[in-house]
């Protein structure tokens, strides 16, 4: 299964653009390396480059995180989940969906007999401490006891120390207490029980 190119062809279906990845090095003062898919993207979202025409995008963005504040390098070869380069599939909405769409398309790619296919008892969703409505959207498609709140820490996304943010939501698989039982394999913990296999940024405010 070519997951990449599924991910690429279902947010096309979508409405989406597919843009193709943006240099390591972006141009972009704040960072050393790109890393993440948003960065190319980071102008629209300030309201400094006008909103491309359709107003999504979708793309495989080759990431570098060995420095700054998204620096995997001391992770690296102690989690089966951390990686210094990588390639980040994304979906973007500049000013048209927002939560109830992005978490639809998620929930319908991951869970989708067409596509991944993935046993719903086996996923858990993380959402900030104070985003009550991506609780409520949740809750329609998965059970209410699998939704688990977080703090700043691990549920706000910011590229940098300043730029585009706002509260995340996370999906994970569940691989198994029979494969990790750790006390760090846990929901919250720094164990690899539960694998976070998409990230949903809410990009609502600019830090500065």
């Amino acid at each position: 299964m070519d997951i990449r190119q599924q991910f690429l062809d279902f947010f096309q279906s979508k409405g989406h653009k597919l843009v193709p990845s943006s240099p390591l090095v972006p141009d972009d003062a704040t960072l050393m390396f790109t890393n993440a898919g948003m960065v190319q993207f980071k102008n629209i979202f300030t309201g400094e480059a006008p909103i491309p025409n359709p107003p999504r995008a979708t793309s495989s963005q080759t990431c570098l995180r060995a420095g700054g504040k998204h620096n995997d390098l001391d992770n690296v070869g102690y989690t089966a989940r951390h990686h210094t380069l990588f390639e980040m599939l994304g979906n973007f909405s500049f000013a048209d969906y927002f939560k109830e769409d992005a978490i639809a398309y998620a929930w319908e790619f991951i869970t989708s007999s067409k596509y991944l296919a993935l046993p719903i008892e086996k996923l858990w969703v993380t959402v900030h401490d104070s985003d009550d409505e991506a609780e409520e959207i949740w809750s329609r498609h998965i059970s209410p006891d699998r939704i688990i709140r977080f703090g700043d820490a691990d549920n706000f996304w910011q590229m940098g120390d300043t730029g585009p943010c706002g509260p995340c939501s996370e999906i994970f698989y569940d691989q198994g207490e029979e494969n990790f039982n750790s006390p760090e394999d846990k929901m919250g913990g720094e164990g690899d029980r539960f694998l976070e296999i998409w990230n949903l940024v809410f990009i609502d405010r600019k830090s500065v």
